[in-house]
């Protein structure tokens, strides 16, 4: 794999960076061979300090990463450095994409109990999280029952 010189970087930081890089032919990945931190993401020294191998490759094939964003694997492969398999995201847009508790329950239709998540049964909280309504009120029914208050 050959990079082009980023605006940022010099010569010797490309040669480096391409030692540690391995062409995987049957998945287009571009495996990165030198430091893996425990995450399973590539790291490079630059300028005295650690930067993830992956958003480096992105900035020398394609400029700056603007504030704020971050870099997605779309091949899903934490120690992939092709740029044709990084895309520029939001940190929102990253977590939904992964598999972690937030992302499935971003796609759950319906609670626990079966109700549907959406339209009038849908509270949405200060916080994003999604709630059933009939959940909610009826736990609100028990709560009152167990303390004698009455509606």
């Amino acid at each position: 794999m050959k990079l082009t010189i980023g605006r940022q970087f010099r010569g010797p930081l490309i040669k480096r960076f391409n030692r540690f890089v391995m062409p995987v032919t049957e998945s287009g990945c571009f495996l990165w061979v030198g430091f893996v931190n425990p995450d399973g993401y590539g790291q490079i020294q630059v300028n005295g300090a650690p930067r993830g191998a992956h958003r480096i490759a992105f900035e020398l094939a394609n400029g700056p990463i603007p504030n704020g964003m971050q870099i997605d694997h779309l091949c899903r492969v934490r120690c992939c450095v092709n740029p044709n398999h990084l895309e520029i995201v939001t940190a929102k847009t990253n977590t939904l994409r992964g598999r972690s508790i937030q992302s499935f329950n971003a796609v759950k239709t319906k609670c626990s109990k079966g109700h549907m998540l959406d339209g009038q049964n849908l509270y949405i909280r200060s916080n994003g999280s999604r709630t059933c309504k009939t959940c909610c009120r009826d736990a609100a029914r028990r709560y009152r029952a167990r303390r004698g208050i009455k509606p």
